[in-house]
């Protein structure tokens, strides 16, 4: 029998301060809401951080698969706002769960956690892993310019998590994982790295903090690159949008996706929308709202469920699933 793999467990955690559209110099409630749909997000509290929150959203992806973190044999972290540059934040994350085997992190931007469930997937499938542990986790309240409201108002903190597990019917169906480097240059955090190493002149011209210069092309080439993904890998499945249950796509503003499932022809009360209280949190977007349509009984085992996410590299990518876990108890 061909080994497979499926979604054992999911889990979530945000921050608890909870930051309004009226932190933000320059900008109103009506003006941040009418263009991105966030009322609210959150904000890591001092010594909170990315592994913490990982951490956090890890522990009730393994209660509610009831696994014990030793046997989970690979740890992936995506982010692109980990604890430091080394060692990776998937180290930190295994040391204060106590799970065995290798960990790396992983960054893919807003797609991260998209692209680690099909590494996950493969790692498992193949029989390199019996219990992969995925977190999406950022904490990019950190790499915010809080007077740039293109970009400061959008983004929050928060972890996702999903245990994937081998299985005896396939719970991860297929992936599609896509990078166009020519663009790299729309959404990115120039400073800090190799290129770019962190001076007095850096951190003061404000280059460790989120560049996004076109933010219409960004939307459009969002909105054009994750309606594309969704209907590739629903095709290589054989499905079309009506045998899903779910479409959960990367919560970066309510009018890509609001847009993206006009294109699907998917309705929006079969789309999971949290944005307005979460904002965009990035490779821990998708696992977050994930895990809320778990919890909120949007999911039942049989389901089908859609993710897609679109990021920075640009980076885009989506999932299909056979939802396998029982209601949460």
């Amino acid at each position: 029998m061909t080994r497979a793999s499926a979604i054992l467990g999911v889990g979530s955690a945000l921050p608890d301060q909870v930051v309004g559209n009226d932190r933000f110099p320059g900008s109103s409630d009506e003006w941040v809401r009418s263009r991105t749909g966030i009322r609210e997000r959150r904000f890591a509290a001092e010594g909170e951080t990315a592994s913490t929150l990982a951490v956090a959203a890890a522990r009730p992806a393994l209660q509610a698969a009831g696994v014990d973190p030793a046997a989970v044999d690979l740890v992936i972290v995506a982010t692109v706002s980990g604890d430091q540059p080394l060692p990776t934040t998937a180290a930190y994350v295994q040391k204060e769960l106590g799970t065995g085997g290798g960990g790396f992190d992983l960054g893919a931007a807003c797609a991260g956690f998209v692209y680690g469930l099909a590494v996950a997937d493969t790692m498992v499938t193949a029989g390199a892993s019996d219990m992969a542990l995925v977190v999406g986790t950022e904490v990019l309240s950190r790499f915010i310019n809080i007077e740039d409201r293109s970009t400061a108002v959008l983004f929050g903190d928060g972890a996702g998590a999903a245990l994937v597990g081998a299985s005896d019917e396939p719970g991860i169906l297929t992936s599609l994982l896509e990078l166009d480097g020519s663009h790299s240059e729309m959404l990115t955090i120039p400073g800090g790295g190799s290129a770019l190493p962190a001076t007095a002149e850096t951190v003061a011209g404000l280059e460790h903090t989120i560049h996004m210069p076109d933010g219409g092309e960004v939307f459009r080439r969002a909105v054009v690159a994750m309606a594309d993904a969704c209907s590739r890998v629903l095709d290589k499945a054989g499905l079309t949008a009506d045998d899903v249950t779910l479409l959960i796509p990367h919560q970066a503003n309510e009018r890509i996706i609001r847009a993206v499932a006009k294109r699907l022809g998917f309705p929006m009360d079969r789309v999971v929308l949290d944005i307005e209280t979460v904002g965009n949190t990035s490779a821990a977007s998708v696992p977050i709202a994930l895990d809320h349509a778990w919890r909120a009984g949007r999911l039942s085992p049989g389901d089908h469920l859609l993710t897609v996410a679109f990021g920075g590299g640009l980076t885009w990518g989506a999932n299909l699933v056979r939802w396998t876990a029982e209601a949460p108890s």
